[in-house]
């Protein structure tokens, strides 16, 4: 395998883990030579798992033969870049977690339609910049009954390094698209609307005609503003979940998280 040990913050190669933004990492311009970062062995394996091609490996020597042993053995012809922990957190800018990183090529987006074709409960998240979030929502997507997620083209990137990090490599495991913020699409695919949001014409979220549809949107706004006025207007439903103790909202992750267990697929 081509182990190349690098000693200074300029060796050749490394710039996809260090000089590049987020924003040159997406390359918009050109979708096909994108490229995202993925951190730790776990949600790496999950990465290779779902698929996703690998470019390139950071990782300390320790980590080589511990717990990035497996993904090194079996990648022969993947180049990795080793070399002091010290050296390897001025070049990225942070401390790695668990001592590895990869570059992956980053897949061409996917059409609605491929990505809704079999789905009867998808999460279509509106507005919603923090990576934190947009991490936290995919990995309560996956894990409790949602089939896909669509993102507004003002939401922040899935495969954002961090948003990456905090979904556990759940970003991986569900489709996902982008779309544009009229929702017409998903309207013309069958899905009737959800608009999760404070209303006076709310219903609760456990209201039995919001089960009882077929093929349901569920529509997620960012923290603070909230979803826009048309994009509540414009819904079938207008959702909310019920709080005590005079409590008017939840963090837009733990708000997701309820509202999917309480409509996603129940997991068998």
């Amino acid at each position: 395998m081509p182990i190349i040990e690098i000693t200074s913050l300029n060796h050749p190669g490394v710039e996809i883990f260090s000089s590049l933004t987020e924003a040159q990492l997406r390359n918009r311009l050109e979708p096909e030579r994108g490229i995202f970062i993925a951190e730790s062995p776990k949600v790496i394996r999950v990465a290779l798992s779902a698929g996703y091609e690998p470019l390139a490996l950071l990782c300390e020597p320790k980590h080589m033969e511990g717990d990035a042993a497996d993904i090194v053995a079996g990648r022969p012809n993947l180049p990795i870049y080793t070399g002091e922990r010290e050296l390897l957190s001025l070049l990225t800018g942070y401390a790695l977690t668990r001592g590895v990183l990869c570059a992956f090529r980053r897949p061409m987006p996917k059409s609605i339609e491929d990505v809704c074709r079999n789905a009867r409960r998808i999460v279509v998240i509106q507005g919603v910049t923090d990576t934190t979030n947009i991490g936290a929502i995919f990995r309560s997507a996956a894990a409790l009954g949602m089939d896909a997620v669509v993102l507004t083209t003002d939401s922040c990137d899935p495969l954002n390094r961090r948003a990456v990090r905090v979904s556990m490599g759940s970003v991986f495991l569900i489709p996902w698209t982008w779309t544009d913020a009229s929702l017409k699409e998903i309207r013309r695919l069958g899905f009737r609307t959800a608009a999760m949001a404070l209303a006076e014409d709310s219903i609760s979220l456990d209201a039995p005609s919001l089960k009882n549809e077929p093929k349901l949107a569920i529509i997620m706004g960012t923290e603070g503003d909230g979803l826009p006025h048309d994009a509540i207007a414009g819904a079938d439903y207008v959702v909310r979940i019920p709080m005590a103790h005079g409590v008017d909202s939840l963090n837009v992750a733990a708000a997701s998280a309820v509202a999917f267990w309480e409509l996603g697929n129940k997991v068998q």
